[in-house]
């Protein structure tokens, strides 16, 4: 089987190269700018001729959550018209498109985890561009599936536990929203779950349609300050000072863009039609500081 990968220096792409590594029977191919723009739409079109992959996966997304609500037209040129592209060209090829998009398309306000069916109504411009670009991809093609995700992180590029560590290292304390709730998800988990889905949609070893929107996010849920506690503390063996994590409100922390309150995913769905579920957001956090040891013995 092989999975053509559009975004090829995101975190979740480079999870998914490392995931298939020593997988028999498993090609990932990563492409990005200037190989693959997904924002030209020709240019789309003729990677995709090229490569021929038996699966597409869209890792590619302008992530930039605040800079977006000031750059719109770049947000909605790579969410949802990239998007659009891509699921056409995988539809002109006969090819299934896993596309990632974000809690983000909710407005927060639900009391519990959010479900599928639930109502959207995203209140910043990223969330709106990811929307888009959902309603996007089930235009360009019927055979897709649509995963939202959440809080996602790393031991590559910038998210929330590596910014945690530096700032551990250059201040006396660490104060971070404590009124945000949502579940942390770490990034080769979540590429575990995109093979095991692929290998299912390529393979056809599924019995009753799969296409649609799914959920997947590690399980459980913290806030921004449980989370950022959990990532103090786990990075002693890194020696990371361990400083305390005071909690602060949303408007203490203003931000350009309006965060949901409320990011919690239900991943039900998931677990009952492809018998997947991603593990405990804990373990992931305990991972990644040791993967992020075994590439940076200094701990920086």
């Amino acid at each position: 089987m092989k999975i053509l990968v559009a975004g090829a220096q995101g975190q979740l792409a480079r999870a998914l190269l490392d995931a298939a590594r020593g997988r028999e029977g498993l090609h990932v191919v990563a492409l990005g700018r200037p190989q693959l723009d997904i924002a030209d739409r020709a240019g789309v079109a003729r990677a995709l001729d090229a490569e021929r992959p038996d699966l597409l996966v869209n890792a590619a997304a302008y992530t930039a959550v605040d800079k977006a609500e000031s750059d719109s037209d770049a947000a909605f040129a790579v969410n949802r018209d990239g998007a659009g592209a891509l699921a056409a060209a995988a539809d002109a090829q006969a090819c299934p498109i896993i596309h990632i998009s974000t809690d983000y398309v909710f407005d927060g306000t639900k009391a519990g985890p959010y479900i599928e069916t639930d109502p959207t109504g995203p209140m910043s411009v990223y969330g709106r561009s990811k929307l888009a670009g959902e309603a996007a991809v089930s235009a360009g093609t019927p055979r897709h599936v649509i995963l939202r995700t959440a809080w996602v992180y790393g031991p590559y590029g910038h998210n929330f536990l590596k910014t945690m560590l530096r700032l551990a290292r250059e201040r006396p304390q660490l104060r971070v929203v404590a009124d945000q709730r949502g579940n942390p998800t770490y990034a080769p988990h979540l590429a575990d779950v995109i093979l095991a889905i692929a290998g299912r949609l390529a393979g056809g070893a599924m019995e009753a349609s799969p296409w649609g929107i799914y959920h997947a996010a590690g399980t459980g849920e913290t806030t921004w300050a449980g989370f950022a506690a959990a990532i103090v503390a786990a990075a002693a063996p890194l020696g990371v000072p361990q400083v305390p994590v005071v909690p602060i409100t949303t408007a203490e922390y203003p931000t350009p863009a309006v965060r949901p309150a409320n990011s919690c995913l239900d991943c039900g769905k998931l677990e009952r039609v492809f018998g997947l579920a991603l593990p405990p957001w804990q373990q992931g956090v305990t991972e990644c500081i040791g993967e992020l040891k075994r590439l940076e013995p200094a701990g920086h």
